[in-house]
């Protein structure tokens, strides 16, 4: 074999030895953020719907308040119902857009060290 052959073939072996190294250690890392994962999901998808579930029940609460007080051609409810809908959602999707953040650059500084 030839010196240059043989520089080939170590260099290739040493990105071999790389792509294991970093498959087992992304393995490692699996199991034992595996049930982080799954409580994790199911806390975001309650704050998610806390987040938006909650603003259209007091807008809702307030609309009922405030035909009850003051009698008009508009439904309030309906109104401000549909107001804390939308807030509540605006507030969700900036929530989750944050989280989405926060893991990506978690996964940065785990691939950068």
């Amino acid at each position: 074999m030839s010196n240059s052959q043989q520089e080939r073939r170590r260099a290739s072996q040493g990105d071999f030895d790389d792509q294991v190294g970093e498959k087992a250690e992304r393995k490692l890392r699996a199991r034992r953020e595996k049930d982080r994962g799954l409580w994790l999901g199911l806390g975001t998808i309650g704050m998610v719907g806390w987040s938006i579930a909650l603003p259209a029940v007091v807008g809702a609460m307030m609309g009922r308040w405030i035909d009850a007080t003051w009698p008009g051609s508009i439904s309030w409810t309906l109104v401000l119902l549909l107001v804390g809908l939308a807030a509540g959602c605006l507030n969700g999707w900036r929530w989750v857009e944050q989280e989405m953040e926060d893991m990506e650059r978690e996964r940065k500084e785990r691939d950068n060290d």
